[in-house]
C-alpha cells in the first residue's frame, strides 16, 4: 500500500456510488509497462435498467485491456460497475461508456469491453467495443 497511497478503496469499507458519474476508477502504476500483456476482468453480475420499460437488464460484462503506464484497481472497478444498477441506458450505450471510462482512467494500449446481455423478448444482445478501433475484432471467440 505504501507504493499506492492514492488508492482509497483497498482496505476500506465504502458505500456504493449511486451512478457511474459518482464512481471513481482508481489506478496504480503498471510495474512492467515495457511488456505487452492482457488483463481480463469478468463481471458476471452486471445490472442496469431498460430506458424504455424501467425493467432490470442483466449481463456478463467482460473487460480485456493491455495496460500502459497504469492498471485498474479491481475493487474500485467493482464499485464502478455496481453503480450502473439504477442507470437507465441502452445496452450498446453502456458498453461504449464503460470503454470510454476505462480509457479515460488508465489510458491502456488496447481495450475491449463486451456485454453479453440476458435475453429480453426472446432476443439476446451482445455488444463489443474496442479502443483503438483496430484492435482484434473477436478476442472472446464469438
Amino acid at each position: 500500500m505504501s507504493e499506492t497511497p492514492d488508492l482509497s478503496f483497498l482496505g476500506h469499507s465504502r458505500r456504493l456510488p449511486v451512478s457511474p458519474a459518482d464512481a471513481a476508477l482508481e489506478c496504480f502504476p503498471n510495474r512492467t509497462p515495457e511488456r505487452d500483456y492482457w488483463i481480463h476482468l469478468d463481471y458476471p453480475e452486471f445490472s442496469s435498467l431498460c430506458p424504455v420499460t424501467g425493467q432490470p437488464d442483466t449481463a456478463r460484462l467482460r473487460i480485456l485491456y493491455m495496460p500502459g503506464e497504469k492498471c485498474i484497481e479491481t475493487k474500485s472497478l467493482k464499485y464502478y460497475l455496481a453503480s450502473w444498477r439504477n442507470m437507465a441506458l441502452f445496452n450498446e450505450d453502456i458498453v461504449n461508456r464503460v470503454l470510454d471510462d476505462i480509457v479515460a482512467a488508465c489510458a491502456p494500449k488496447k481495450a475491449i469491453v463486451r456485454g453479453d446481455f440476458s435475453a429480453r423478448g426472446g432476443v439476446k444482445l451482445t455488444c463489443q467495443a474496442s479502443a483503438p478501433e483496430s484492435v482484434i475484432a473477436n478476442p472472446f471467440g464469438l
